[in-house]
This record gives structure tokens, sequence and C-alpha cells, in this order.
């Protein structure tokens, strides 16, 4: 905002200094060559008062070269005094023999021997050198006694020009230095709140309590917008908190009942006839139920709380470990589980959040997978071609899960990561918070989950996750399975 502002001052102040000192170069270099002229032309009539009395007087040939001279020097040009006849009477500067005896030729001389005085910008023709001409006539009494030639190179007018234009752009940077440094001081002052509402906004957005922005300087405009946010800030944590509260304290007040009712229902068993003995393994089965999804609501509960930092986690290891604890429920289902492990590097996730990813999606495909059939469990390196060429650092790790089961269609799977929701037909025993927690942890871990059709008619969960590592040399774009993979044990199906 600092930027903003100060270049905005800037482009104000250049542009205000444009619309005067364009206009006033221009103004100022007219008057400077309209002075040069006018110096010009006083000092052609000077020479020529002075030509007037030194012919009178007889002196012509012993004051007039030196006065003449003396003017040259002075204005830094060349100086021609001519008789009646044109001939030359004096000059401050050595001339050609051809151009002694075209005096009386040229037009500016022409003119002023016949009495008119001449101002003249022309090109001359030896050297290509532009040069202002002024003549006047040498008049007395008598009539007239002949004219004074003056040239002077335009270059002259030309600096005085530059210089005057040269002046302009230095007042004019100085004057914009002095608006970059007050405007800067502006600037500070102005944004110092907004930072202040910057910082406190990043702080509320990473998850923690927004420490309320005191504003006592600044602009009203601000200060009242602090004063709204502090009020935001503070409703939306006494919101959160309360939400937290009541997840938390409700699942925990459930879970004692819930455990209560299970064994009253359990101890009812020798009681029940054989006719209600249905009813009442529903019963149990639906107490089971609500308690699994108590403990989803806690563990929800749990990570909008925490709120964790992601740190590297060796995807690899938890894996194998997932698939050691699994594979007796898998084969006591008589269900192939199968894991390739490749070289994929550590990721980036919450404490805790793969295990959780893992036995989520696991009990999912366990449940949905029919006998006889596999659940395979993979890790791929997956690599965009363009980062590839630009940086050395992978962009994500994918874990896929996919089974064999009934699948689901595309409506239902984009509908499968809302809170409570059940496809038709799903086995019983969920509770619709599985994949609904698995991608509130993707996400903050800084993943993203899906779910993808698989191409043995099942159902593909792929957690795409970002990679903590550099990858290989051969690395290149897209998906890619790890190097050096190896296929883990395999629950084997077991004889029907």
């Amino acid at each position: 905002m600092t930027r903003r502002l100060l270049l905005s001052y800037l482009s104000l102040a250049a542009l205000v200094l444009l619309c005067l000192e364009i206009p006033l170069g221009f103004v100022y270099s007219r008057s400077e060559r309209e002075r040069v002229v006018n110096a010009a032309k006083d000092e052609a009539e000077s020479v020529s008062a002075y030509a007037s009395l030194s012919l009178s007087a007889g002196r012509a040939e012993r004051d007039l070269p030196r006065r003449v001279i003396h003017c040259a020097e002075r204005i830094g040009g060349k100086v021609v005094v001519v008789d009646a006849a044109g001939a030359l009477l004096a000059t401050s500067h050595p001339l050609a023999a051809v151009m002694s005896a075209d005096l009386a030729s040229r037009p500016g001389i022409a003119a002023a021997l016949h009495g008119t005085a001449t101002v003249d910008v022309r090109t001359s023709t030896i050297g290509g050198v532009e040069y202002l001409s002024v003549a006047a006539p040498v008049r007395h009494t008598s009539g007239l006694q002949g004219a004074v030639w003056l040239t002077l190179p335009t270059r002259t007018v030309h600096e005085r020009v530059h210089h005057v234009w040269l002046l302009l752009c230095l007042g004019g940077l100085g004057v914009l230095a002095a608006v970059a440094v007050v405007g800067f001081a502006i600037a500070r002052w102005t944004g110092r709140p907004i930072r202040e509402l910057e910082r406190a906004t990043h702080e509320l957005a990473e998850g923690g309590r927004a420490t309320p922005v005191t504003m006592t300087k600044g602009p009203p405009e601000v200060r009242r917008l602090a004063a709204a946010f502090n009020r935001t800030a503070a409703r939306l944590a006494h919101l959160l908190s309360a939400q937290r509260a009541f997840a938390g304290e409700a699942s925990h007040q459930l879970k004692t009942p819930l455990a209560a009712l299970r064994l009253r229902l359990e101890n009812l068993e020798p009681n029940v006839t054989d006719r209600g003995l249905g009813s009442l393994t529903a019963a149990v089965t639906e107490t089971d139920r609500l308690s699994r999804m108590v403990e989803g609501l806690l563990a929800m509960a749990r990570l909008e709380e925490d709120s964790a930092t992601p740190a590297p986690v060796d995807v690899g290891a938890v894996c194998a470990e997932r698939h050691r604890t699994w594979l007796p429920l898998f084969e006591q289902q008589r269900v192939s589980l199968v894991l390739f492990v490749g070289s994929v590097g550590p990721v980036l996730a919450v404490p805790g959040g793969v295990e959780q990813i893992v036995d989520n999606l696991l009990s999912n495909a366990l449940r949905a997978s029919p006998r006889d059939s596999t659940v395979t469990m993979e890790l791929r390196l997956y690599v965009p071609a363009r980062r590839a060429l630009r940086d050395a650092r992978p962009a994500w790790v994918d874990l896929h899960i996919t089974d064999e089961g009934p699948g689901m269609t595309q409506e239902q799977r984009a509908r499968a990561f809302d809170r409570f929701w059940r496809a038709p037909g799903a086995p019983k025993g969920g509770t619709g918070l599985g994949l609904s927690l698995v991608q509130r942890l993707a996400h903050a871990s800084g993943g993203e989950a899906s779910l993808h059709a698989a191409s043995s008619g099942g159902l593909d969960a792929v957690i795409r996750l970002p990679s903590a590592q550099g990858p290989p040399q051969s690395a290149g774009g897209g998906h890619q399975p790890g190097r050096g993979g190896r296929r883990l044990r395999e629950a084997p199906a077991l004889p029907a």
C-alpha cells in the first residue's frame, strides 16, 4: 500500500510539473532567443554608431579594427564593417579573398547599404554551420557611410536554451524528490493501520486468536474499519469456540450413556426370546453405529480445535504399518490386501493425519469389497511437467486405495464427502463421517482428497499430499509410480 500511495503522489506531482514546466520552458526558450537576437542587434547598432564617429573623425583605420575585435570577442561571433561601396573596412576574423570581394552581394549587407536593418537566420554555405545574421547601416548626417554585418553561431542560442531546460529539469527533479520524501512519510502514516489489520487478519486466517487492533491514529475510515474488524473477529471467535465446545461436550456426554445402553442391551440377551433376538441384535448394531458416529464427531472437533502445522511424515512407513495392522481383519473377511511401496519420500501432513486417513479408507474399502476380491494400496509421485522444468521439488505424492466393490456413480462421488451422507444400498454400520474426516485431514495437510471410478469397477480413493523432498533425477512430468517399489505381503484368498 505504501508503494501505491507513493506512486500516486509522484504521478500527480509529475503531471503537475509537466503541465507547468513544459509551457514555461517554451516561454523561456523563446525569451532567450529574443534576448540573444536583441543583444546582437544592440551590438550591431553600437558598432554602427562607433563606425560612424570613426569615419567622420578620420580614425577608422586606427580605432575601428580594435572595436570590431573587442565586440566579436564579447558576443562570440564575427563582425565585418564595409564602406558605402561595399569595400571591407574592418573585420574581426580574416576573410578569404573571394569572400572579401563578394561582401556587397550578401543579402544582409546589401539591405543595410540601402538603409534597412535586417535580422536573419541562415545556414552558412561554408561548413554547413547555422548562424544568426544581423546587418545595420552606418549613417551620418551627410548620408549613408557603410554597413555593419554581425554573424553569431546559433549554437550559442541553443546552448542557452538547453541551459534553461536543464535548470527546469533539475528543479522538477528536486520537487519530485521533496514530494517523494513527504509522500513516503504520509504513506507510511496512512498504511500503518492497514498493516496492523493485515497482520491481525493473517493471525485469524491461520487459526489463531486475532489480537484486537488498537487504532488511535490514522485516517477516520481506517479506524472505523479496525473497530468493525475487532467486532467481527470477536464474534467469530465466540461462534467457533461455542461450536467446538458443543461438539466436544455433546460427544463426551454421549459416550457414557451409549456405553451403558450397549451393556444393558447385551445383558438382556439371555431374557429375550428367539422372536425378539433379531430386534435386539439390530439395536446393538445401531448402538455401535452411534458410538462410531460420536467418535467421528470427536475426531473432527479435535481437528478443528488443534489446527496443527503440517510436518514431514514417512508415508511409506505409515502405510506399511497400517497394512500389517489391517491384514488379519482382511484375511478374516477373505479379502486380499496388497501394498505397493516405492521411493516417494516423506510428505507434509498434520501429525496423525495419514494414519487416520488410511484407517478410514481401508475400513470403507473392506466394508464395500466382496469376498475373494482385492484392495490395493499404492503410492505414486506426481510431478507436473512445467514445475519439473523450473523447480527441483516435486509437487505431490498420491496415495491410491482401490477396491473391487460396486463403486459409485459420478453424482454419488460428488456427495461422498458430505457429513452423514451414505450411498444408497451401502453396507450397514457406516456413519457417513469417515470420508468427511478424510477430506478435512487432507485439506489441513495442504492436500486434496478425491474419488474416481476404478478400472476394476470399484472405487479409487486418491489422497494427494505435498511432498517434502526433491524428486529422483529421472523424474518427469505427470504421474509416476515410486521407483524401486515392491509388493508387500498379500492376504491369500481363503478357500470357499
